[in-house]
């Protein structure tokens, strides 16, 4: 069970918003037929303008964070006998039913390129996991060797000294495992309030910030031009940001939470490392948010030793050494300890945990658009990490 003072191991209901899941979570992807109906193979989502179309063997294999965030609602996979006046499907989603191609359209408010990132993420890795056309002998079938059952067991025998049984079900080594982590980070501009010339001593007006009383709202509550332009240099400003662990390290000093230091170290300790910079990184449009996402592959303590020959890489040609290098004839090993760090993340395995935390900086942007002086704003951040444990399964298939 999790440990209720960490902040992102407590996946149980909670009264807490910052560290609970809801207890309706996750929602229905049911991918079973429903009163008959046939199963859709292949879903065409329409990703803000960009139309993707994806396997649904592939989209069922991507973490539950992300579906979250592609069908808030739910997913029905099965083609539904009608749609409704409005265009809507039985489970809410938008959708367009083109008779001639048989094509089913689901409108999805997701950021095309975050959806590239993670597809491409997961095909690599299940390529290199479980093999592909081109290397039929991926990690997965070395990895065997770990297995008791396995005629390639050459560990301990059972009942001597040594022999995990624990081993047989252990899902680290017959899937692939990766680490799953999202920020959504709203941020809010704190436009420079205008000094009453009263305040100023003998009438000097130079102390006040040179955006003051420009970036506001006017009598109806409309922002003027250059208040909009002061949110946008603010995005762009906290998107030059890019490492991953900054600001949570900045609130441990400020707060002292050994909870939040534990996270940043359990991280890097099962794949992350300290300096890493977010995978994608985008600005939502139309939104004062930005939202990231970073993959690794989970450090399970599994390692393979490839032989060596004496032939050097310059001589060597490709095929030799892919021969030389295949994972079919590495010698495998196992680090216990850092499997038993790596099995605590599976309290993470579809069951996403999140932490939120309100985070102050300066940014500094143009005095104008074109301007070369930068004047310096206040911003606070609110800031949504999500993180997750995925295993992948085979036949993870890029988007058409």
């Amino acid at each position: 069970m999790a440990d209720s003072s960490n902040p992102i191991t407590s996946v149980a209901p909670s009264s807490s918003p910052i560290t609970s899941v809801s207890a309706s979570y996750p929602p229905s992807y049911h991918s079973g037929p429903q009163h008959g109906n046939q199963l859709l193979n292949r879903l065409t989502l329409d990703m803000r303008g960009e139309r993707i179309t994806v396997e649904r063997d592939t989209l069922m294999n991507l973490p539950e964070s992300v579906l979250l965030a592609l069908f808030p609602n739910g997913l029905l996979l099965s083609r539904p006998p009608m749609l409704d006046g409005d265009g809507y499907g039985m489970d809410g989603s938008m959708m367009e039913h083109d008779e001639e191609e048989e094509e089913h359209l689901f409108a999805v408010d997701f950021d095309p390129g975050s959806f590239d990132y993670v597809l491409s993420f997961f095909k690599n890795a299940s390529d290199t996991f479980y093999g592909n056309d081109g290397h039929p002998a991926g990690l997965y079938n070395a990895q065997q060797a770990l297995l008791p059952s396995s005629i390639l067991y050459r560990g301990p025998a059972q009942g001597t000294q040594g022999f995990d049984p624990t081993l047989e079900g252990n899902p680290l080594i017959t899937k692939q495992p990766i680490i799953v982590l999202r920020e959504e980070l709203e941020y809010f501009a704190i436009p420079p309030a205008a000094i009453p010339p009263s305040s100023l001593s003998n009438g000097d007006k130079s102390h006040g910030h040179p955006l003051a009383g420009k970036a506001a709202t006017n009598a109806a509550g409309q922002p003027s031009p250059e208040l909009l332009r002061l949110k946008r240099e603010c995005g762009k400003a906290l998107m030059e940001r890019r490492k991953v662990f900054t600001a949570l390290q900045r609130n441990v000093s400020k707060e002292g939470n050994l909870a939040e230091q534990h996270l940043i170290d359990m991280l890097c300790t099962s794949g992350f490392s300290r300096d890493d910079e977010w995978g994608y990184r985008a600005l939502e449009p139309s939104r004062c948010c930005i939202s990231s996402i970073s993959l690794v592959l989970l450090n399970t303590g599994i390692e393979h030793h490839y032989p060596q020959d004496d032939a050097t890489s310059d001589t060597e040609s490709e095929d030799m050494k892919a021969k030389r290098d295949s994972p079919m004839d590495a010698h495998v090993t196992l680090d216990d300890q850092q499997m038993n760090t790596a099995q605590k993340l599976l309290l993470f395995w579809r069951k996403p945990a999140r932490k939120c935390w309100w985070d102050g900086v300066e940014v500094e942007i143009p005095l104008a658009g074109d301007s070369k002086q930068n004047a310096t704003v206040k911003v606070w951040a609110r800031r949504v990490w999500t993180l997750e444990l995925s295993l992948t399964d085979e036949a993870i298939l890029v988007p058409v």
